[in-house]
């Protein structure tokens, strides 16, 4: 059995973690030129914002959605800063009555930018709030209770919403259809995270050569939060135990301490796999064995460690279970058994 792991304090987490928090502010991009990939949504972006100014109105309600870490927060503040109004951030869960959301809707300014982090864990009634703010910019309240009870519209100064989602499949049809402009966030290649790897370096002045960035950018998942993350472990070791400049020698050293190869799998995914193949013969495994097995949650392995194993092709979800693919055999220097095989088909 797999030894239990906070997976929130992976190092190749996508999802945020509190050691991010003053980091993460100073590296945040503060204009579109400065944000570097994203070059659709960047430019859809610009052509929105252009002509909300020219227009002197605030710019319609905007969706971002993708995986965790590739920078929906930072796109938010960016939109604020573009748009030269305020921001206000929250987040669903910590909306959990609708007197919360009224009072900050009501403390917004004439065209301020409302951001929702994972919008999609608002509840319904707090959706409903929602619904006459987005569209005509008005609050419905109902005072008093019983027959006494009234209904009074309150206007709410004109807002720019900013929703973001690692699941927009679980946003309600009503609420996604609310908003203008949906934006989609894709994976980094490792050229654009080699290049927010050397802006990071510049920032946190640390010497940092292109070859070096390159090797942090392959192993980082295509995440910008884990290419920053990842730069200051590399920087540690590299002034520790090294002359402080950040080479390819030394950043393969560095990741090298901390179980990370060269496709940015970490120990625990490497288990994983090796749980699967030794155990039930390559797959398929169903979930809740897997879980059983490796001594996590299901809900864990589905939502944390599985995403990347099958976007670069390691782990396939059929109808029987998991199972490993022929690459990851490969990957890990062990020869596929034609069973493995043929589960896959």
């Amino acid at each position: 059995m797999i030894e239990e792991m906070d997976f929130e304090n992976r190092i190749v987490s996508p999802e945020y973690s509190y050691n991010d928090n003053d980091n993460e502010i100073t590296l945040r991009p503060k204009t579109l030129n400065e944000y570097i990939g994203q070059d659709k949504v960047k430019s859809s972006l610009a052509t929105y914002i252009k002509a909300a100014r020219l227009r002197n109105e605030s710019l319609d309600h905007c969706l971002l959605y993708g995986p965790p870490g590739l920078g929906k927060t930072t796109l938010a503040s960016i939109i604020a800063k573009e748009m030269g109004v305020n921001l206000r951030v929250t987040s669903g869960p910590a909306i959990e009555k609708q007197g919360d959301l009224v009072a900050i809707l009501t403390s917004l300014n004439e065209g301020d930018v409302l951001f929702i982090d994972e919008i999609h864990r608002l509840s319904r009634n707090i959706e409903e709030i929602l619904y006459p703010a987005m569209e005509d910019f008005s609050l419905d309240i109902i005072i008093g209770k019983g027959p006494s009870a009234r209904s009074i519209r309150l206007d709410v100064p004109h807002f720019t919403l900013v929703g973001a989602t690692t699941r927009s499949g679980q946003l309600t049809a009503p609420l996604r259809d609310r908003f203008g402009v949906l934006l989609r966030l894709e994976m980094y290649t490792p050229e654009q995270l080699a290049e927010i790897v050397m802006r990071s370096s510049t920032i946190l002045n640390i010497e940092t050569d292109m070859d070096g960035a390159l090797e942090i950018a392959s192993r980082s998942r295509g995440t910008p939060r884990i290419a920053n993350r990842l730069l200051r472990r590399v920087r540690d070791i590299a002034q520790v135990d090294f002359n402080g400049k950040i080479t390819e020698n030394v950043a393969q050293a560095a990741l090298s301490r901390f179980d990370i190869d060269e496709l940015g799998l970490d120990d625990f995914d490497r288990k994983m796999l090796n749980v699967i193949i030794t155990n039930y013969g390559g797959g398929p495994v169903g979930l809740e064995t897997l879980a059983a097995a490796v001594g996590d949650e299901a809900i864990t392995i589905e939502d944390v460690y599985e995403p990347y194993l099958m976007q670069i092709g390691f782990l396939a979800r059929t109808p029987r279970g998991r199972c490993v693919t022929p690459l990851a055999y490969e990957h890990l220097g062990l020869k596929p058994n034609s069973s493995s095989q043929q589960s896959l088909l």
